[in-house]
């Protein structure tokens, strides 16, 4: 089981602000209070999905998600923006693996506050546990949700840092500190299974 006070105090020290929720519920419910009036860009994130987010939000928001009509352009132009991770280390480091590029490109530049939510199966005791972790549950995971004739989709056990055209790991961001471009970033944690 991993120590939340670690890796909050961790990540704090790279620079991430943080927050705890016991509950999906009440994580949602902080968020849409904190977060209405804003304009807000999604990123990619079954953990965004699980939790219902957009729904919340775009009732007292005005929200933009690839997923749910709007364009990667405009989420990105979003001065708030939500996101997931694929791993996260109790040590502080936070790992997105990404195809196209956008999530991670929004994770690092362009927006006033980037929220990173996570549940707590996201969490790996190092940056090595939180890499693997990407690559070997989180990256296979989405390649079948996309349909992929990767290795990694068809047997769905591990990377296979493969060659095929339906790749949807191209680029591999690791967030050692809050980005300097990014003036505020915040750690959303919820003590449940959310995403891969």
């Amino acid at each position: 089981m991993p120590n939340i006070e670690t890796l909050r105090r961790n990540l704090e020290a790279r620079g991430f602000q943080t927050s705890y929720y016991e509950t999906c519920q009440d994580a949602c419910d902080d968020l849409v209070r904190r977060l209405a009036g804003r304009e807000i860009g999604f990123g990619g994130s079954i953990t965004l999905r699980e939790l219902g987010l957009f729904d919340r939000l775009k009732e007292t928001s005005t929200c933009f998600w690839h997923w749910e009509g709007a364009t990667p352009a405009q989420a990105a132009a979003a001065p708030t923006y939500l996101c997931s991770v694929n791993g996260v280390a109790e040590t502080g480091e936070m790992v997105n693996i990404d195809g196209r590029g956008n999530r991670v490109a929004s994770g690092l530049f362009g927006h006033e506050k980037v929220y990173f939510i996570i549940g707590v199966n996201k969490i790996a005791p190092d940056l090595e546990g939180a890499i693997w972790r990407a690559r070997n549950i989180a990256g296979p995971k989405n390649a079948q949700r996309l349909g992929g004739k990767t290795p990694c989709a068809v047997k769905g056990d591990r990377c296979y840092d493969c060659d095929s055209p339906d790749r949807i790991c191209s680029a591999m961001v690791t967030y050692w500190r809050r980005p300097a471009s990014i003036p505020e970033a915040e750690v959303v944690i919820i003590n449940r299974e959310l995403g891969y």
